[in-house]
């Protein structure tokens, strides 16, 4: 299965030298995680009459916050949840230098955990979680132990998940840094993504390199710019690549 386009994909990674990866929600579907729009995905449930869109917005979160957790806890956090053979292979080419940076829309901190330094995480992580009014900083166990809202320890203000909401803007320093790393890379690996929310989908505009990869379950508008476009899971791809001696 694909074994000519993984053969191809071979052949751009062992001549590239600037990789940037930029990834979705199909990266983490092989550690279990579900993604959003597929037929099976997240975005396809309704929860108490509400999609996940308005459940995951800044206003619901701020008028409802009891319910988001409800909502937060049950679906968003996977704590179980370990890297991927496309997590450890990018792991492998950010220590022989080979790729330098991970952009990823997604709030799992699998990279990370994976052992990925170079990473923007363009719409934050549930591992990052602060009081609203005094700024303390609190582990993902707090989050998932509290019951209902969860209470800050020093002045009893709202912790919230250190992700971004619908309505709010991502960080400004991540995607100037995401940016940068695209603008820069001689090969773009676009994986596990639609490309269908902003401001993530307009960063393939900095894209000026030479060769465009798209890794996905689904046709994406990128596939049009495209070197190479490969329909399939993007950790099975991944780990068909061959370990850098």
């Amino acid at each position: 299965m694909f074994e000519n386009e993984t053969a191809r994909l071979q052949k751009i990674v062992d001549a590239s030298r600037r990789i940037v990866f930029f990834g979705g929600a199909g990266v983490s579907t092989a550690s279990g995680i579900p993604d959003f729009r597929s037929e099976n995905g997240l975005y396809g449930e309704v929860y108490r009459g509400l999609t996940p869109e308005m459940i995951l917005s800044k206003s619901f979160f701020y008028l409802h916050p009891a319910e988001f957790f409800d909502f937060y806890r049950q679906y968003m956090v996977h704590p179980e949840a370990r890297p991927n053979a496309a997590h450890r292979r990018l792991y492998q080419w950010e220590k022989r230098d080979r790729l330098r940076g991970i952009v990823t829309q997604n709030i799992d901190g699998l990279h990370k955990m994976a052992g990925n330094k170079r990473v923007y995480e363009i719409h934050g992580t549930v591992y990052e979680n602060s009081c609203m009014d005094c700024g303390a900083q609190y582990p993902l166990d707090k989050v998932l132990r509290a019951s209902g809202i969860p209470r800050c320890e020093r002045c009893g203000g709202v912790i919230k998940p250190g992700v971004v909401l619908y309505g709010e803007a991502p960080d400004k320093y991540t995607c100037m840094g995401a940016c940068r790393e695209i603008s820069n890379a001689d090969t773009l690996i676009v994986a596990g993504t639609s490309l269908s929310v902003e401001p993530a989908a307009s960063f393939l505009d900095y894209f000026n390199g030479k060769n465009l990869v798209v890794v996905n379950r689904e046709p994406i508008a990128a596939d049009s710019r495209a070197s190479l476009a490969i329909r399939g899971d993007v950790a099975e791809v991944m780990g068909k690549l061959r370990e850098d001696e």
